[in-house]
């Protein structure tokens, strides 16, 4: 739970949270196993895991609102909005400009919140 705070801050207690009363296995397993096994692992820091997760989400383009929470998660561990939109020109090369265009839209979404609730990016 401390790696998950860290990364998503409240928001992440609160995904958690939010399937405790219908799914609590899968509420642990999110935690468990991404946050207590893979992102506490040695070899990348924290933005750059998180570099790699946007970039996935995406390009799978079917996941808006995983890739919102992590752009967040993003800008929370050290990534730029510029490194963010730079991660989404990069996916038109590889993953199209339907993703590129979904992702940039996802990012200035998510700038609008952080930009109207006072959040500062690190």
């Amino acid at each position: 739970m401390a790696k998950l705070r860290e990364i998503h801050g409240e928001a992440g207690e609160k995904i958690v949270d939010a399937l405790g009363d219908v799914s609590p296995d899968l509420a642990r397993y999110i935690f468990e196993f991404p946050f207590g096994d893979v992102y506490s692992r040695e070899g990348l820091s924290l933005k750059e895991r998180e570099i790699v997760t946007v970039s996935v989400l995406a390009a799978l383009g079917n996941a808006e609102s995983q890739l919102k929470t992590h752009i967040h998660a993003a800008l929370n561990v050290g990534c730029s909005r510029q490194e963010i939109l730079e991660i989404m020109i990069q996916m038109a090369v590889y993953a199209g400009f339907p993703a590129a265009l979904n992702g940039t839209f996802a990012a200035k979404s998510v700038f609008t919140e952080r930009d109207a609730s006072g959040n500062q990016d690190r």
